[in-house]
């Protein structure tokens, strides 16, 4: 479609609430109207409408006086799309199996928008567990999720993933050729393991699940906590309850899922 055809199917009103909606996903604090408009760099005027039509259908929300924040009706809707269903149906009951046997919490997150994020979530049986809220967007370089993601990719892949998490800002200054080596390793033993760079004492183990064209479609990975008076698995046997269980999962789900970097 030529630059002429795509300025006349525009739709400026759709732009604008989709603008907002973006920018409001990539911010933690929240924004106000003029913060909103200046970002975008227009008139604080022309949002006005817009947002109170956001706020009304339940895509943002309005708190602490003035500031909007995006709710979770987006990934709601998400969640209705079929093979994001269908991956966490495949999923869950082998989670829960995972749970019991290794005595620790576990999540379930694949790719979307430049970041990792947890679809779905399953709580350590006992009294202690670390676990992550269904939703929440994590990092793609400093968790072993990221890096299973990252890993299980062809390296023309992991280019645009890493291109659309750095977005703007073009800082590659994390891209360095240990880091790339790191994922080479992880790739060729299967799984990763790594001290979590946000909870001292947490050990992330992560493999993938791998769809039809051998690519990652999701990582699985406990935050490991070393348990004390307890039958648990240590971490070596835990790594191997993780691998056998993406294993699983990805005979289950392969068939009908590709990877979509």
């Amino acid at each position: 479609m030529t630059d002429e055809e795509n300025d006349r199917y525009r739709a400026p009103a759709l732009d604008k609430g989709l603008d907002i909606l973006e920018l409001l996903a990539g911010v933690e604090g929240g924004l106000t109207q003029a913060e909103i408009a200046k970002r975008l760099e227009r008139s604080p005027n022309e949002f006005y409408r817009m947002l109170d039509r956001l706020v009304k259908r339940g895509y943002v929300t309005k708190i602490d006086g003035d500031r909007f924040f995006l709710t979770l009706k987006l990934f709601g809707l998400a969640q209705l799309h079929a093979p994001v269903r269908r991956l966490v149906s495949f999923a869950v009951p082998l989670m829960r199996e995972l749970a019991e046997i290794s005595q620790q919490a576990n999540q379930l997150v694949v790719f979307d928008r430049g970041n990792p994020v947890v679809i779905a979530q399953q709580e350590a049986p006992g009294y202690w567990g670390i676990s992550i809220r269904v939703g929440s967007r994590i990092g793609l370089f400093d968790t072993g999720s990221g890096h299973v993601l990252l890993a299980f990719r062809s390296p023309e892949e992991r280019e645009r993933m890493i291109a659309e998490n750095l977005g703007s800002s073009g800082d590659d200054q994390r891209v360095t050729s240990e880091f790339l080596a790191r994922l080479d390793l992880i790739r060729s033993r299967g799984y990763e393991i790594m001290p979590s760079a946000q909870t001292a004492g947490v050990i992330n183990l992560s493999a993938p699940v791998l769809g039809a064209d051998g690519k990652a479609i999701a990582a699985l990975t406990v935050p490991y906590i070393t348990l004390i008076n307890t039958s648990a698995p240590d971490i070596s046997s835990t790594i191997q309850l993780i691998v056998d269980t993406t294993r699983k999962l990805s005979e289950m789900a392969g068939a009908g899922f590709k990877s979509e970097a």
